[in-house]
């Protein structure tokens, strides 16, 4: 019995052990990939820029991709590495009365595509997250958000999809595998905030 349960425990650590080094190594193409790291900062700017103006952020995915829009919305009302004033964040993944009503009278397909027709503006910045890049309900709410004149920006993976098309802004994360794109592009939106917090709130002249 302890020599099953000792080769059940290796074989769990080597599992383990595949899943940090396929994560590993995507980090390394991530940082060693400058187009990767310039569409960071090009986002990063983007955001900047839309808070300056007096515009907000919106987000929106599905299932894992909604607890990071969450996520995502919560460093930037609440704060992340500086104390300051909150920046306009709104996941559009928490209203449960939103969320069923519009699925209810509308469709699943349109239950961001409504949240953003009736609280997007001209001037907002429209976060997509969808690592496959092929989520209905994303595309119908990115469609919208370029109708009503939001700069759009897509989070995705590696694989060919159809927000290409359809973000002013795409951030590709160097794999197809689905646990590990999440993690690239928590890690460079959390990279983005810190880069907004610093032009918007730093005064040290760091």
């Amino acid at each position: 019995m302890a020599k099953a349960a000792r080769g059940t425990g290796e074989a769990r650590e080597g599992e383990i052990a595949a899943h940090f080094r396929r994560s590993r190594d995507a980090f390394d193409r991530a940082v060693a990939d400058r187009d990767f790291l310039a569409d960071v900062a090009t986002i990063a700017g983007v955001i900047a820029d839309a808070y300056r103006g007096g515009g907000k952020l919106l987000i929106a995915g599905n299932g894992g991709s909604a607890g990071d829009a969450q996520h995502i919305a919560a460093e930037f009302l609440s704060r992340y590495l500086l104390d300051r004033q909150p920046l306009p964040a709104i996941a559009l993944t928490t209203d449960t009365s939103v969320l069923t009503a519009v699925g209810n009278d509308y469709g699943f397909e349109r239950v961001f595509e409504r949240q953003v027709r009736g609280l997007g503006r001209r001037g907002d910045v429209f976060l997509a997250i969808s690592t496959s890049g092929r989520s209905a309900n994303v595309l119908a709410a990115l469609r919208a958000a370029r109708e009503i004149g939001l700069v759009t920006v897509g989070f995705t993976g590696s694989g060919a999809n159809e927000m290409r098309g359809h973000c002013d802004h795409l951030l590709s994360a160097p794999s197809e595998e689905t646990a590990v794109v999440q993690q690239i592009y928590l890690v460079a939106a959390h990279a983005i905030c810190g880069v907004v917090e610093r032009e918007l709130f730093d005064r040290s002249g760091a």
